[in-house]
């Protein structure tokens, strides 16, 4: 057997088809066995009981006509002669009867007429006792009864007497002939009901299969690269397979689209500024004579534009290490309010410069588990945001509080604001509200990308409230105790 054929082998031996086939076939077939067996034993039982109850009238009738005949007491009776020979030959059993002094009167069996019996049943029996006996080993059953005369006393009453023994062996061979007859009966039964359940377990697990194969269907038509949706209105926990499956291939395809659209931004942000500087060294090439100030000019515009295109790819960098599912941070317990007054100290002068107030609100020292250079580089991308696209003589207010559990992070502007359809997309890579005051600030539009990446990895969430013209507030929540 070669290796796919092996692998055939055991993905079949795993299919839900199998399993629901398997299932389904023992939960019918096991009972109808079980039922089977109990069937057959309460059958064969009482049928049993149906012919030892026959025996027991049978011998009751003996008896009665023993007595009524005087056959112990008067000799040979014709009516208990004939009944004992009919009974002999109808159920194919010996007869015994022996009288009080325990000797044998009549037999089936002339051996043993005259004979003293002296067994253990019939001493029982003598002293009133029923003794029965059943061997369905050996396929008989025996009675051994007293026979019993009843007489008036001087006083009025009765008086009971037992006068002889009445000894009778039944053959039950032919139970064995109707255990033959019932065990046909239900093995054929068995096996029909046996095939109904194959076939019942087949359609089941052809049946319940279906939707799972049209997803698998689906599922690889798209790896195949061929566009498609999964969706079954069948059973319940399918739709919520499908569901989740469709959810998951909408996301893929979202996740397509802001990769292609990503590509296309890194290859125009990194083109422009190579582009510039193609433009101003052309210009310098194309110009001789060019005043020596003028050269400076340009090549100062040069070295920006080798700054920006070297803030883009640090930011890339940066980025591409963030999403890395492996990233590591360097967790350490710090404190907040310390880094939050440094961060302010080292962008008083940047806001200054714009005639902008920084206003640090603490209401609580709080110490956190965070990544200290990362939390730091949250801090300062979105305070330094608030200055750049801050108003003239507006404010800047950075808040810090915490509870049991987390503390939070505000940074308010008195800025431009950003309008409700461009708040959900300010997280995302080279997105800028303002392109052109962008360009006038330097930012690289990868800055919030990267501070969303950092708060999720340390378990936080980033939010945004903004209104046109009012201006910003980013909120940050992170957990004090960082949890792996």
């Amino acid at each position: 057997m070669n290796n796919s054929t092996k692998k055939r082998t055991w993905r079949f031996v795993k299919s839900f088809k199998l399993r629901v086939f398997v299932v389904i076939t023992l939960i019918i077939i096991v009972p109808t066995i079980l039922g089977s067996i109990f069937i057959f034993n309460m059958a064969s039982d009482g049928y049993l009981n149906k012919k030892i109850d026959k025996y027991k009238s049978s011998n009751t009738m003996l008896k009665n006509s023993i007595v009524s005949e005087g056959d112990l007491e008067n000799g040979n009776s014709v009516v208990v002669d004939t009944q004992i020979a009919q009974l002999s030959k109808q159920y194919n059993c010996r007869i015994e009867i022996v009288d009080s002094r325990y000797n044998i009167v009549k037999d089936t069996d002339s051996s043993e007429i005259g004979k003293t019996s002296v067994s253990e049943f019939v001493i029982r029996a003598m002293t009133g006792e029923n003794v029965y006996v059943s061997n369905k080993k050996k396929r008989y059953v025996e009675f051994t009864e007293p026979i019993i005369t009843t007489a008036p006393t001087a006083d009025g009453k009765t008086k009971s007497s037992t006068i002889g023994v009445l000894y009778i062996n039944y053959s039950i061979a032919d139970i064995d002939s109707y255990n033959h007859m019932l065990s046909r009966y239900v093995i054929i039964a068995d096996c029909l009901i046996i095939v109904f359940a194959l076939l019942m377990a087949w359609l089941c697990s052809v049946i319940f299969n279906r939707p799972i194969k049209k997803i698998s269907q689906s599922i690889e038509k798209i790896s195949l690269g061929q566009s498609g949706n999964i969706k079954e209105n069948d059973y319940s926990e399918i739709v919520e397979i499908s569901n989740e499956f469709q959810k998951m291939i909408d996301r893929m395809n979202t996740q397509e689209t802001s990769r292609q659209e990503f590509v296309s931004n890194v290859s125009h942000e990194l083109k422009t500024p190579i582009t510039s500087m193609k433009v101003l060294a052309e210009s310098l090439i194309g110009n001789q004579g060019v005043p020596e100030e003028l050269y400076q000019e340009f090549l100062q515009d040069i070295c920006k534009e080798i700054d920006r295109e070297n803030d883009i790819i640090t930011d890339l960098l940066d980025l591409v290490k963030m999403e890395r599912t492996d990233a590591k941070l360097n967790i350490s317990s710090v404190n907040i309010n310390e880094i939050l007054e440094t961060i302010l100290k080292r962008l008083k002068l940047i806001a200054e410069s714009k005639n902008i107030e920084l206003v640090f609100e603490t209401f609580r020292p709080v110490i956190a588990d965070v990544d200290e250079l990362k939390f730091a580089s949250v801090a300062t991308n979105l305070v330094e945001n608030a200055i750049k696209y801050n108003n003239t003589d507006g404010t800047v207010t950075v808040s810090l509080n915490s509870d049991h559990q987390y503390f939070y992070l505000k940074v308010i502007d008195t800025g431009i604001g950003i309008s409700e359809e461009d708040q959900e997309r300010v997280f995302e890579r080279f997105f800028r509200v303002d392109k052109a005051r962008a360009r006038e600030t330097g930012g690289t539009g990868l800055g919030l990308a990267i501070t969303k990446d950092i708060v999720q990895k340390h378990h936080g969430s980033i939010k945004i409230h903004s209104k046109e013209g009012e201006g910003t507030t980013f909120i940050v929540r992170m957990p004090l105790k960082y949890i792996v």
